[in-house]
């Protein structure tokens, strides 16, 4: 017997690709100055019309342009607003075992809307190719609550108090500047848009909450900030535009960030953020047991991320059905879906796996899929 999806979410990925050689050195190059921002966009044109082909090819529904234009997931589109600025930190971001790149953002003035942000340029690139083929452009973005836990990164709280000694001036901005985003990304045809976010991460980590640090950050009220911050920046949108979120524990180099089950964000990220899915990653016993999904309210639903991107071993088709029906037990097969943990390329160094192991994941995905779902 087979379950229909209720409003049938379609055959998604994450987001991010393995970026292909040709792509690597061409950023190499213009790095070095080699070759000119036009000959490097050539580049991306080619390698983004390829993968959209590929992403055909394989019987996905939505398409995204593997976010190949990018260094990372999240900082790239930061730096496209106005009033935020690409520096050196001087330190990564600090994974379970290795220490990223250590760029960051950080506020030069006002947040505001950018009309030539070039994420409108990326995104009308890549729906120019989708509407010659059989697929859907998405559109993937980090998280209003994202670019906050950015700013408040350790030294740039001096900017913050410069640009905005009132702290409730700074949220709205953040509010709007997406919501004109989101808004102008609309206009150029974008119809599903997914909020990418790593800023619950920290609730989860019980060796981070087992610190001063984090027993204070955990007793802030600051979950209540993160929720309005993304449910603020969603509202009146039009009818026709679907807006879903990837819950992410960090995805680098195979690596990650946090560890721990949903339950500590459940009450808020679940009952209270207004997304039409929540992409979850189950891909490790790190992710906890299927029990807060109990508390995803309404007739929201839920794309398990239980193929991991982090490897290319290929999962035991059965334990992933196995572990789809068990956590049925907490959300109906109707309002559950499957994908993929994560992006394979969260950053432009990519997961530890091969291009064919990772179409070879998409592909199990589908025939899973196909048998749980029809």
């Amino acid at each position: 017997m087979t379950v229909k999806t209720a409003n049938k979410i379609g055959f998604q990925h994450v987001g991010s690709f393995l970026r292909p050689d040709v792509l690597k050195q061409a950023r190499k190059d213009y790095a070095a100055k080699n070759i000119t921002q036009e000959e490097l966009t050539e580049v991306e044109d080619e390698a983004i019309k390829d993968l959209v082909n590929k992403e055909v090819d394989v019987g996905l529904d939505y398409a995204t342009d593997g976010e190949f234009r990018r260094s990372y997931w999240h900082l790239d589109f930061f730096w496209g607003l106005e009033g935020v600025d690409h520096i050196h930190y001087g330190e990564g971001y600090h994974f379970a075992h290795e220490e990223t790149r250590d760029d960051t953002a950080i506020l030069s003035g006002k947040i505001k809307f950018n009309p030539n942000h070039p994420f409108l340029r990326h995104f009308a690139y890549l729906k120019s190719l989708t509407d010659q083929l059989d697929i859907e452009p998405k559109q993937t973005i980090p998280a209003p609550s994202q670019l906050y836990i950015e700013l408040i990164r350790g030294t740039n709280d001096e900017k913050i108090k410069e640009f905005y000694p009132n702290l409730d001036d700074l949220y709205k901005d953040i509010e709007q500047a997406y919501h004109d985003t989101i808004i102008a990304l609309y206009d150029e045809g974008a119809r599903v848009i997914q909020l990418d976010d790593c800023s619950w991460g920290l609730f989860l980590d019980d060796n981070f909450l087992a610190t001063p640090d984090g027993k204070a950050y955990a007793n802030s009220g600051i979950q209540d900030l993160l929720l309005e911050l993304n449910n603020k920046a969603i509202e009146n949108i039009p009818a026709d535009l679907t807006i879903n979120t990837h819950v992410c524990r960090g995805n680098y180099h195979s690596d990650f960030a946090f560890s721990g089950g949903y339950g500590p964000v459940a009450d808020t990220l679940f009952a209270k953020e207004n997304v039409e899915t929540y992409f979850l990653e189950y891909d490790s016993k790190r992710a906890g047991n299927f029990e807060p999904l109990a508390k995803v309210s309404g007739d929201k639903k839920v794309v398990l991320g239980l193929i991991t991107t982090k490897s290319g071993e290929l999962e035991n088709r059965q334990d992933i059905i196995d572990r789809i029906h068990e956590a049925s037990q907490f959300l109906p097969l109707d309002r559950l879906w499957l994908s993929t943990q994560c992006g394979f390329a969260s950053t432009e160094e990519g997961n530890v796996l091969t291009e064919k192991q990772e179409w070879d994941k998409l592909k199990l995905v589908k025939s899973i899929q196909d048998e749980v779902w029809g």
